[in-house]
């Protein structure tokens, strides 16, 4: 009965925004380190963002450091995903991840929980 569903992806061009929804249904994410994970045609599966369940204390990519913000409302059980001055090079599907968790790891496969992908297109 776990649950993620991520919104928010569309086609934007380079320099807009997006921001990214994941809504959590079956589990309460009070307890769960939340993550984003990105993954383009034939390319590995991409750490982006994390913020832990205690503190809330957040990781971010290199490639994303300064551009994308990280949050949680545990009251409406979503994770967000602020995403600013998009390169094409972000162009991915993105996943939203939990774990329960308080090491906010980088790994895509120590998360066993995911969402199906929402699709962010950047053009140049």
């Amino acid at each position: 009965q776990v649950q993620l569903v991520e919104s928010g992806g569309g086609l934007v061009q380079a320099g807009g925004s997006l921001r990214l929804s994941c809504a959590a249904s079956g589990f309460s994410i009070s307890n769960y380190d939340m993550a984003w994970f990105r993954q383009a045609p034939g390319k590995e599966r991409e750490f982006v963002s994390v913020v832990t369940w205690i503190g809330g204390a957040t990781r971010y990519a290199e490639s994303v450091k300064g551009r994308f913000i990280v949050s949680r409302d545990n009251a409406k059980n979503t994770v967000y995903l602020q995403m600013n001055s998009l390169k094409p090079e972000d162009t991915a599907v993105y996943y939203c991840a939990a774990a329960r968790t308080a090491a906010y790891l980088t790994d895509y496969q120590k998360y066993p929980y995911w969402g199906q992908g929402t699709q962010v297109t950047v053009s140049s």
